[in-house]
């Protein structure tokens, strides 16, 4: 689903430490949403900078809101700068972790 036609919307959220959305989307995809920026930089999310408030999601059919409805983020954003955590397109149901460092560890020595 990369197709710029296709819809997208949030299917459910959930709001962690550090300003963070975690999101699952209709397409099955999961991904992580650092609102840090948008806080800092738009003054229509600066009443999001209060944790309670940023913790206090909703979802209106589309997207996450807050505050009844005042503030949202287009879900079409969200899912363009969320950092994917689960595709299970490409995700096998028995994966727990993929190793992406860019190192490999030395082994210990017996």
């Amino acid at each position: 689903m990369e197709n710029i036609n296709d819809i997208v919307w949030v299917t459910a959220a959930e709001a962690l430490d550090n300003y963070l959305l975690r999101l699952i989307f209709n397409n099955g995809k999961v991904k992580i949403f650092d609102c840090k920026s948008l806080i800092a930089e738009m003054p229509a999310f600066h009443a999001l900078n209060d944790e309670a408030v940023f913790r206090n999601i909703s979802l209106d059919g589309w997207t996450v809101t807050w505050l009844n409805g005042t503030i949202d983020i287009a879900p079409e954003y969200l899912y363009e700068k969320g950092v994917v955590v689960y595709d299970e397109s490409t995700t096998t149901p028995d994966l727990v972790a993929e190793d992406k460092a860019p190192y490999k560890a030395e082994k210990s020595k017996p």
